[in-house]
């Protein structure tokens, strides 16, 4: 199975489950529908609307002459995959946009083009073929919102971002688009250079994670791989193990994978699922990662599967582990409606599902 890009987009967009919500029966008939289900559902909670600023691009959604015409205006095209609800999408726009330096940033180099993961508006995409919003997002493996593709002069891709960014690091990503780094560097390598102060100290470890030496072509156990790419003085990594990991509903799914932890920028020594020896800075600057943590998923036949790139919560983290534990991946392509599915039956059971927390 091909990698599938999150980054969680991811990035996000499971986060916007546009569930019915559960409610619990009336007084007047409590007792009697207690006793017919047994269960009260749960209720669902954490989707998000959101109204997008005037100063977005009023677009015919044919992205060869809105690059054209950014680029006659010393900008750049930007992408950007949202759906009703998704609370990744307000944050970016009520906190990212928000921000007076990336607000000027955004408003000096980009035009920014926004698309409706599941609109019926006609698309022509680069190179002239014709879709709907959600078959372009379906083309290019968007499985999260918000996703962001920056387009550069030729018409080709300088930088996507799969989920969620927080400021600071969604600020970085505007500036190395804006001077046009990605001819000099590489994503990885840029974010390298600004977090030198993160790059040595300890991580947060766990008995259940393997040790060294990382022969992931000769595992014990015919089990998923999943690979934590960390750093030290990491906030969303320290909520990943305290929060996320820390969740009842942890256990049996963590149990089901063999897991490996990395600091990303150190020179750890790894043989990969294919055999190939390489480094964890190497790997890291090979799948294109660029946020902290980030998770590249495997099969127990050591073919990847997918890579989490973006901040996530609780809900979408352990759903994508799920997803893959309960193998139905192989069945079910479309992740979303598999995290649906899930959220319904975990309020079916009387839980509430609250898509917004850690």
């Amino acid at each position: 199975m091909n990698k599938i890009n999150f980054s969680f987009i991811f990035a996000a967009g499971i986060a916007a489950l546009m569930l019915t919500p559960m409610v619990a029966p009336t007084s007047a008939n409590a007792q009697s529908a207690t006793s017919q289900t047994e269960v009260v559902s749960g209720q669902y909670f954490g989707a998000k609307n959101t109204t997008h600023p005037s100063w977005f691009k009023e677009s015919f959604l044919e992205f060869e002459e809105d690059i054209a015409e950014a680029a006659e205006a010393g900008k750049r095209l930007v992408i950007y995959f949202h759906q009703d609800g998704c609370p990744y999408c307000n944050k970016l726009v009520e906190d990212n946009f928000n921000n007076p330096d990336i607000l000027e940033k955004m408003r000096a180099s980009f035009d920014l083009v926004a698309i409706n993961l599941w609109g019926d508006r006609e698309v022509v995409q680069v190179g002239g073929k014709a879709f709907t919003e959600k078959t372009l997002a379906q083309a290019l493996d968007v499985d999260f919102t918000p996703t962001l593709i920056f387009f550069n002069e030729n018409k080709e891709v300088a930088l996507r971002l799969n989920g969620y960014y927080p400021v600071v690091d969604f600020d970085h990503a505007l500036d190395y688009v804006s001077a046009k780094m990605e001819k000099q560097i590489g994503f990885p390598e840029y974010v390298a250079n600004y977090k030198k102060e993160k790059q040595t100290g300890e991580l947060n470890r766990q008995d259940w994670l393997l040790t060294a030496p990382y022969d992931l072509a000769n595992l014990p156990e015919s089990k998923p791989l999943a690979i934590l790419f960390e750093e030290p003085n990491c906030q969303n990594c320290d909520l990943l193990h305290t929060r996320t990991f820390a969740s009842p509903d942890a256990k049996g799914l963590l149990e089901s994978f063999q897991i490996v932890q990395l600091n990303r920028w150190s020179n750890t020594p790894i043989i990969k699922p294919d055999g190939e020896p390489t480094t964890a800075t190497a790997w890291a600057k090979e799948l294109g990662l660029g946020f902290s943590p980030a998770i590249a998923f495997y099969d127990p036949n050591g073919s990847k599967l997918f890579i989490v790139d973006s901040m996530l919560k609780t809900f979408h983290i352990l759903g994508i582990f799920d997803y893959i534990s309960s193998g139905t991946y192989k069945t079910e392509p479309d992740l979303q409606r598999f995290l649906s599915e899930r959220a319904e039956h975990i309020i079916n059971t009387g839980k509430d599902v609250n898509i917004w927390e850690y």
